[in-house]
């Protein structure tokens, strides 16, 4: 075998023959072309997140494999982008082996984190500690092929949701969708509506740290084909009524910021929003819509099927292991704990709320 080597680099000093292999490896590796894999939104990290590096396999002087993340403090390291990223892991050449530990020693890191890692990333999976199911859309077969499946399996969901559509028309102002917005001023109001739901419901607003609204707002302007943002808006008259903002490649949408006018809650107009942008993502050769990891209802009803990711950590014997392990360990033990009891999960749920409307109370 070729002496391996492995260099680690900021994203932004990678050549151009390292970028367009790293894109066909993930192309043709990968079991879903999700655009959170793409080095395109490792090099939008990177202009965010200073931490940002790539360690860039090699064999016999060429590069066989690409395993972006960040480095922080300690050596504590995390999955590149973690926090918002949707899919996670190492992009490696068919038949390469290489060793995590190897990976961490050259990134000077203590331990590297994830919390999304997809299926098939054998090189990370006997470190996961958790699995999580991500509900997916196949639209393969058409818009209209899934809305049979529709139909058989949620036609209550289905027939209330173009009803509501229909009275959201008429008693608020004709509708018009646009499946690739590229109007910043609705980006922001978007962002403001998704602010107010995070403090609403109890829980952590992303878009009060600055480097996800700048991530958000650089991957606005990209139109890259293996990763684009893509900004939907729906609107009743002239007036935007809710608004989804996700990355898609070349065949995958990867569901990310929705979020909706609360005036008009009433007609559920995230769900009419929803229909028209699977509609429109089936129409443009989007192949599948990753609704992302998480419990809800709407999920549960839009779903054909589901994709299993993985949380977890690879640990060194460092410091800086023992440090992640005492700040994190015990409080995923606590969340594991109550995702299995329903009705601690309930209890939590209604806990967040209760935080949220003292929090909207307060000045």
């Amino acid at each position: 075998m070729s002496v391996q080597r492995i260099d680690v680099i900021h994203p932004a000093d990678m050549g151009r023959a390292d970028l367009e292999l790293w894109g066909e490896l993930w192309a043709t590796t990968a079991l879903v072309a999700n655009p959170f894999m793409s080095p395109e939104f490792c090099q939008a990290v990177g202009r965010v997140r200073p931490g940002a590096r790539v360690a860039v396999v090699r064999q016999g002087g060429e590069p066989v494999g690409f395993f972006p993340f960040e480095r922080g403090r300690w050596g504590r390291g995390r999955a590149i982008g973690l926090g918002v990223s949707d899919c996670q892991g190492a992009v490696l050449r068919p038949g390469v082996s290489v060793d995590p530990y190897e990976l961490l020693r050259a990134g000077s890191l203590s331990v590297w984190e994830f919390n999304h890692l997809e299926s098939g990333q054998d090189l990370f999976l006997p470190y996961a500690t958790g699995r999580f199911a991500s509900p997916v859309i196949d639209l393969a077969g058409g818009y209209a092929c899934y809305e049979e499946v529709l139909r058989a399996g949620s036609r209550r969901f289905l027939k209330s949701t173009l009803a509501q559509e229909r009275r959201l028309a008429r008693q608020v102002g004709p509708l018009r969708f646009v499946f690739d917005d590229r109007n910043p001023a609705v980006l922001r109001t978007l962002m403001e509506w998704k602010s107010a739901q995070y403090r609403r419901t109890g829980r952590r607003d992303r878009f009060a740290q600055d480097w996800i609204s700048g991530l958000v707002r650089n991957l606005a302007e990209t139109d890259a084909p293996a990763c684009s943002g893509l900004l939907s808006v729906l609107y009743a008259g002239e007036r935007p009524v809710a608004a989804h903002f996700g990355l898609r490649s070349r065949t995958v949408l990867s569901c990310w910021f929705p979020a909706y006018d609360r005036d008009v809650a009433r007609y559920s107009p995230g769900l009419v929003l929803y229909r028209r942008v699977i509609e429109a993502a089936a129409g443009a050769g989007i192949d599948l819509v990753d609704l992302g990891r998480g419990d809800a209802a709407y999920k549960d009803s839009l779903k054909t099927g589901e994709l299993i990711v993985h949380e977890g950590a690879v640990l060194r014997p460092r410091p800086g292991a023992a440090l992640h392990w005492l700040s994190r360990e015990p409080s995923r033990a606590v969340r594991r704990f109550v995702r299995e009891r329903p009705q601690l999960k309930g209890a939590a749920v209604r806990t967040l709320q209760a935080v949220g409307r003292v929090r909207d109370r307060c000045p």
